[in-house]
């Protein structure tokens, strides 16, 4: 009854929550994931606000749904004939149909909604293998190309549809859609200059974190090092262990990759060399096949000489030692066809590390220009955000008892749509729509 209790009346914060236990631990937990508490409608419920506290667990594993694009790549390693054979047939980008589905060539439905990309991945996998009767597993990559977008209504300058990029917040998503909507009740219009300016600063210094963290990866690897750590300038910056884990997958992946390539052609030089080995032998026994029928061939002809033999024993004689020999000449050819093979899987080897080094050269130039871009971009949104404090702007959007601005998500979760009270750093994830809209004291 407690529980019920306090349900009912979790939209009145005002007030006591039934349960003097359950409002503490409440508020507590609010505390401790560093959120504040807005005004919240009587319509939001413990549900809601326990979705709120979960979304950034939620975020960390994406699960697909429609309209999200993905990049799918297909290679086998076929072990008979010791080579990679890439699948350009199915390759390309396909797309989560309204169904939650994705249909790939001789694959055929793949149910993907609320599925990850490794596991769309190795369904894949299995049923390329399993409908094609293939004796090895060909290998699946499946990688993000687009999420699917979300939405945003109310108090914008641009209410709509946009594209979802990671760790997307409500004010980086009010940033995108062009910051507060200009009016004469918003006060002044240095309010959306800031809030524009902030939610712009915190998505360049995102990338240049991120960027600064890839440099030093690629850099590692240049180096042939299995490991690197985070730059010092950025160590102390909390997003920088996650950023540096999956830059660490990159890291091994690459490194990874390039062993299992270069042990398949090392397997396949020492295949090689045991065949060539293996016909050296037989060379020596047909030559000496062919010098046992030369001996019968000399005693057949002295034989035939005398009359005491018919010629066709003396042609006989002869047909076998020419086949002898063109035996020996097949396995000549043999051996050279395998040294031409070793050569090539050698040549092969080294490809495979200067193309590998090659790319993170081009990277590391292409990482160096963005990590300036970014750089300017981020002193060019601080100089706007100094610009747009002044002390009435500061006064407006801090000294008041109420946020000038109230957000809500509408998230579907399990098949069920949930409406949450949110803040400014509230993650967004692909589908939500964000609802916007100013508190009854910043109407007035």
């Amino acid at each position: 009854m407690e529980r019920a209790s306090g349900s009912k009346h979790i939209g009145r914060w005002g007030k006591r929550i039934g349960n003097v236990q359950l409002k503490t631990n409440i508020f507590s937990i609010l505390r401790d994931n560093g959120l504040s508490l807005p005004m919240v409608p009587a319509r939001f419920t413990v549900a809601g606000l326990a979705l709120l506290l979960a979304v950034p667990a939620m975020a960390g594993d994406y699960q697909l749904g429609p309209q999200d694009k993905l990049n799918i790549r297909i290679a086998e390693w076929q072990t008979v004939e010791g080579t990679f054979r890439d699948w350009s047939a199915i390759n390309g980008e396909y797309s989560v149909g309204p169904a939650g589905t994705l249909s790939v060539p001789f694959a055929g439905e793949l149910p993907a909604a609320g599925k990850t990309t490794a596991e769309i991945a190795a369904a894949i996998s299995e049923t390329l293998q399993r409908k094609l009767a293939l004796s090895d597993r060909p290998e699946a990559s499946v990688e993000m190309v687009q999420f699917r977008p979300f939405y945003i209504s109310g108090e914008v300058q641009s209410p709509g549809q946009f594209p979802y990029v990671p760790e997307l917040t409500v004010l980086k998503a009010v940033s995108v859609a062009g910051g507060i909507r200009r009016s004469a009740e918003n006060g002044p219009q240095q309010d959306r200059d800031l809030i524009t300016a902030k939610g712009n600063y915190d998505i360049y210094d995102d990338q240049r974190l991120r960027l600064v963290v890839r440099r030093a990866r690629i850099d590692a690897e240049l180096a042939d090092k299995t490991t690197f750590e985070a730059p010092k300038e950025v160590a102390d910056d909390p997003k920088v262990a996650t950023i540096v884990a999956d830059e660490m997958a990159v890291l091994t992946s690459d490194q990874k990759k390039l062993k299992l390539k270069l042990q398949a052609l090392d397997d396949l030089k020492s295949l090689l060399q045991n065949e060539i080995e293996s016909l050296q032998k037989k060379i020596v026994n047909q030559q000496r096949q062919v010098d046992l029928a030369k001996e019968q061939l000399d005693s057949v002809g002295a034989l035939a000489q005398k009359g005491l033999v018919v010629q066709t024993r003396v042609l006989n004689s002869e047909q076998t030692i020419a086949d002898l020999q063109g035996q020996i000449l097949d396995y000549e050819t043999a051996i050279l066809t395998a040294k031409q093979s070793i050569s090539k899987a050698t040549q092969d080897a080294t490809d495979a590390e200067n193309t590998l080094r090659s790319s993170l050269a081009s990277d590391r130039q292409q990482v160096e220009t963005d990590l300036k871009e970014a750089e300017l971009r981020v002193g060019m949104q601080k100089g706007l955000m100094t610009v747009a404090s002044d002390p009435a702007t500061q006064a407006a959007m801090t000294n008041s008892d109420q946020p000038a601005l109230l957000y809500a998500l509408v998230r579907v979760v399990n098949g069920k749509t949930t409406e949450v009270a949110a803040t400014e750093d509230t993650p967004v994830l692909p589908g939500d729509v964000i609802k916007v809209k100013l508190a009854p004291m910043a109407s007035q």
